[in-house]
């Protein structure tokens, strides 16, 4: 970006015009990158500038408050228990989709044998439902009548 110095011409120190943008400022780059690769804050002042509510002035550069996202909500991935599908099947349905351990894919196996339900997996809502699909699929390929449900955590 070409910039005419206006120190070089005689002016004040510190006082520059971007000869592109026609703006001016003191001391900071606008639109530019400074050292290390970080762009600056340009500083707004003057009754033409339209003030934003997210932005404060601290000194001489404008910053602007970051809003905190929220986690999105996440669901619960329930196997049903059934008298018809082989735990065999349901341990390595726990390994291959929901990438649990040989150890953990049994446990939860277990629970899902003794309890009549168990969760495979929390996961967002997108994501869950995707592991459901995925549940139902192999069990209808396999001929097996097994229930997978999204719960919200």
């Amino acid at each position: 970006m070409a910039r005419v110095w206006a120190d070089l011409a005689g002016g004040t120190g510190g006082e520059h015009r971007d000869a592109r943008e026609g703006r001016e400022g003191r001391g900071s780059r606008e639109g530019g990158k400074g050292q290390g690769g970080h762009a600056r804050a340009s500083r707004a002042s003057g009754p033409d500038v339209p003030q934003d509510p997210g932005r404060e002035s601290e000194g001489d550069v404008a910053t602007r408050q970051r809003s905190k996202l929220e986690r999105p909500p996440r669901y619960k991935v329930l196997l049903y228990n059934d008298d018809y599908t082989p735990m065999e099947f349901v341990v390595q349905i726990l390994e291959q989709i929901f990438g649990k351990s040989p150890a953990a894919a049994t446990q939860i196996m277990l629970a899902i044998h003794r309890g009549g339900i168990g969760v495979a997996g929390v996961y967002v809502l997108e994501i869950a439902e995707t592991k459901v699909a995925a549940v139902h699929s192999a069990a209808q390929d396999r001929g097996y009548p097994l229930r997978a449900g999204v719960e919200k955590e």
